[in-house]
């Protein structure tokens, strides 16, 4: 009998699968400026299952990632992985070794995973995006439990990621980071204040930190230089900076250890077509818009734009407008020069701009903007448009010249010259025309003299006076004729120069005559209406109060139907000395406070500081003494600022006058001193008639007669000469109170009233707030003479 068969065993149970151990690194530096960002992943992980931490290399997305998994560790029981991809293997086997997974197949690690609340933080995905995507994808649809969190260059593109875009450290969290990575390279390292007018080290690292981005990682790279170099040579070292931080960090991966190794990274991930794109992008400065990208890359540059935001090597902004950080720009400039396209690229880029310019250029005087769109709208958009590209136009003018390529150096600064007119750059203006007109070879000749006539006229307005140098000169004959060279337009813009900056008044008035006949024959519009604003300049300046309302009348209507602010702050101007002299002070101080408005939406700062003068000269009219003074150094402020040193100089006259009426004579005379010395120097005669009557009445108030009299009688005579009735009168008021203080009271009646004839013949009878000083000298005069002997001479 066979022996009972005995029952097999059951089969062993298999433990569950245990996600392994793993520990998070823990940082050796504390994670700087990142506290916001880390609390923002951690409730995320909440709500999301798959999040993408995406930033430009050295950004820092490991560290906070690493932060904020381990802030998020107590959600995930079954525990946090963290798996640093490397090109080297695929991403199903370098997770799988993580995971202890014995089999790197996706339906062994979907099967591990399946019942698991954890968290998997996959790093530097960028290398292997189409395969992490994939898995990430087919992982979180098996396991509910299981949440992503990656980092990478770029976003993955799966269905329901979020994407959290890592930005560069901004501002005090920079300057921090590098202070305490300096501090710790170099114990006893130090933020030290400059001497008086001297950048100090907080300077120095504020550059450091905007130079390099705001990148963690260079900011650390850098401050490991401060053991050999101070911050300041560390700042202004910058420019080679992948040669200054090429010393390799410790402990990090090759393609992590020095600045250049960071970027090679970056750019080996590229395409040829996104290296082409690039390497070419790298020419614009401070941002490009997809129109300039198109013209330098040669192409329709969209999809590798998108691709390079993508990338985190573009960055948009909200404006329309994608930038590169220096740092890459850098980059890109030397893989421009290594394939040889940088000539070709730079003059693309250089065209470009000079179009831009030039299509701007007639819509800054002026013209109508977009249907709908309201009056001057078309001259605020071209002044937005030339602002936002003014780092590119700058870059595009210097390589020009030093490429030697006169006629686009040329072109660029004549297209700019009112731009850089209507926002006061008067400084660059005259240095950008300077360095175009220093270019040799061949340019049109026509295009040489209007780059040279706006040069003349931007020396001007700077208070370089009438032409000096070795390749002008100061023969007026000659300077109309190099004028009339010019365009009509630059023509006119020299002589309304000296006009405005007291340099040459009748020079001035030919070259605008001139120019207005050409203007006319040309049926230029605008011209013409600017040409008959400066005659109502000049007008002003003689004192021929007719020619001012004609002119003004004339020009006023063009420029409103225009649109142009510049047009309109001219006649306002004019419109505010006719009221003022009048005596209605309400009326010409609500016309410059509307230039001053008009002037500052403009951004023309020269002009606004000539209106806040004039606000000025009303506040002391109304003997507002403290309010006058506020407003003329504010004015003169801004005139320094801007380099406008005939707006500083009528500033100053206000400060005098002011000083004067409160019984400051030492700082009266002073000022009035330095003003006449200036305007001498320009030979412009007009100017000094009033600095000449003020010092006489400072010599009168301190009872120096003969000081006096010989101070007004130059005056008067310059009044003569400049034919300005007003300044005339002012004089004859002045030598009155001279001879009173003499002791001869009857020539001082005899004075008295043929000023007061002077100014009734001139249509510009004395404001109340100017008859201080003809009422002091009529007083001692009348007490003197006798009511009836006073009125005799006075009628005489």
């Amino acid at each position: 009998q066979a022996p009972p068969r005995l029952a097999a065993p059951p089969a062993p149970r298999l433990p569950a699968y245990e996600l392994p151990a793993h520990e998070l690194p823990v940082p050796l530096t504390p994670l700087i400026g990142r506290d916001a960002a880390v609390a923002s992943l951690v409730r995320q992980l909440g709500t999301h299952r798959l999040i993408t931490v995406t930033g430009p290399g050295g950004v820092g997305k490991t560290r906070l990632a690493v932060a904020a998994a381990s802030a998020a560790a107590d959600r995930f029981p079954d525990g946090v992985v963290l798996v640093e991809l490397a090109a080297a293997a695929g991403a199903v086997e370098q997770v799988s070794a993580a995971l202890a997974v014995r089999e790197d197949a996706v339906s062994d690690l979907r099967a591990a995973l399946r019942s698991r609340t954890a968290l998997l933080v996959l790093d530097n995905c960028e290398q292997l995006s189409d395969e992490v995507a994939a898995l990430a994808a087919r992982l979180l649809a098996s396991a509910p439990g299981l949440r992503i969190l990656a980092t990478s260059r770029q976003p993955l593109g799966v269905p329901g990621e979020l994407v959290s875009v890592t930005a560069p450290l901004a501002g005090q969290d920079a300057v921090r980071l590098f202070t305490e990575r300096a501090s710790a390279a170099l114990p006893g390292f130090t933020v030290e204040a400059g001497e008086a007018g001297e950048a100090g080290d907080a300077e120095s690292v504020a550059v450091i930190c905007r130079r390099l981005d705001g990148i963690p990682f260079a900011l650390e790279l850098a401050a490991t230089r401060v053991r050999s170099l101070d911050v300041r040579t560390l700042a202004t070292r910058l420019d080679d900076r992948f040669r200054l931080l090429s010393d390799a960090l410790p402990g990090e991966p090759a393609r992590r250890r020095t600045l250049r190794a960071m970027i090679d990274w970056s750019w080996e991930l590229l395409t040829d077509e996104e290296r082409h794109a690039l390497r070419r992008l790298a020419l614009h400065a401070d941002g490009f818009t997809l129109r300039s990208a198109d013209a330098v890359c040669g192409a329709d540059a969209l999809p590798e734009v998108l691709r390079l935001v993508d990338r985190s090597l573009v960055m948009p902004g909200k404006d329309g407008r994608y930038r590169l950080s220096e740092t890459i720009t850098a980059y890109g400039l030397e893989r421009l020069t290594e394939a040889d396209e940088f000539e070709d690229a730079a003059h693309l880029h250089g065209m470009h701009f000079a179009e831009a310019a030039s299509q701007a250029a007639p819509l800054l005087h002026g013209q109508e903007g977009e249907p709908g769109s309201g009056p001057g709208s078309g001259q605020r958009d071209a002044l937005l448009l030339l602002d936002a590209e003014t780092a590119n136009l700058r870059a595009a003018l210097g390589r020009a010249v030093r490429h030697g390529d006169a006629v686009l150096a040329l072109r660029l600064v004549t297209e700019q010259s009112w731009y850089w007119f209507l926002r006061g750059r008067i400084g660059e203006a005259r240095r950008s025309l300077g360095d175009a007109l220093g270019v040799p070879g061949q340019a049109p000749a026509a295009l040489r003299a209007d780059a040279a006539v706006w040069r003349d006229a931007f020396d001007v307005l700077a208070g370089a006076g009438r032409p000096d140098r070795t390749d002008r000169t100061d023969r007026p004959d000659e300077e109309l004729s190099r004028a009339d060279a010019a365009a009509p337009r630059a023509q006119w813009f020299l002589g309304h120069a000296l006009m405005v900056a007291g340099a040459d008044l009748p020079l001035g008035e030919q070259l605008v005559a001139q120019a207005l006949v050409r203007l006319r024959s040309y049926g230029d519009t605008w011209g013409t209406a600017a040409a008959l604003s400066s005659q109502a300049t000049a007008a002003m300046l003689r004192g021929d109060l007719d020619t001012l309302r004609r002119r003004t009348a004339d020009s006023h209507p063009v420029f409103e139907e225009l649109g142009d602010a510049w047009g309109l702050l001219r006649c306002g101007y004019a419109q505010a000395g006719l009221a003022e002299v009048a005596g209605d002070h309400v009326r010409a101080a609500a016309l410059h406070e509307e230039g001053v408005r008009l002037a500052e939406e403009l951004g023309h700062w020269t002009e606004a500081a000539d209106r806040i003068t004039g606000l000025g000269r009303i506040a002391l009219l109304r003997r507002d003494f403290t309010a006058s003074r506020e407003l003329h150094e504010r004015a003169r402020r801004l005139a320094h600022t801007h380099g406008y040193a005939a707006g500083a100089v009528h500033a100053e006259i206000g400060l005098a006058l002011c000083a004067r009426r409160e019984g400051d004579l030492d700082r009266a005379e002073e000022l009035l001193h330095t003003c006449l010395d200036w305007h001498r120097a320009r030979e412009f005669d007009p100017g000094p008639a009033l600095l000449l009557a003020e010092l006489g009445f400072v010599a009168e108030l301190r009872g120096d007669a003969a000081t006096a009299r010989a101070l007004h009688r130059q005056g008067l005579a310059g009044a003569r000469a400049g034919s300005d009735p007003r300044a005339v009168a002012l004089a004859l008021e002045g030598l009155a109170g001279a001879e009173s203080l003499a002791g001869d009271s009857v020539q001082a009646a005899r004075l008295l009233g043929e000023a007061a004839r002077a100014r009734a013949k001139a249509g510009a009878p004395l404001p109340d707030g100017e008859r201080g000083d003809v009422d002091r000298i009529t007083t001692r005069t009348r007490q003197a003479l006798g009511e009836a002997r006073f009125a005799t001479e006075y009628g005489a």
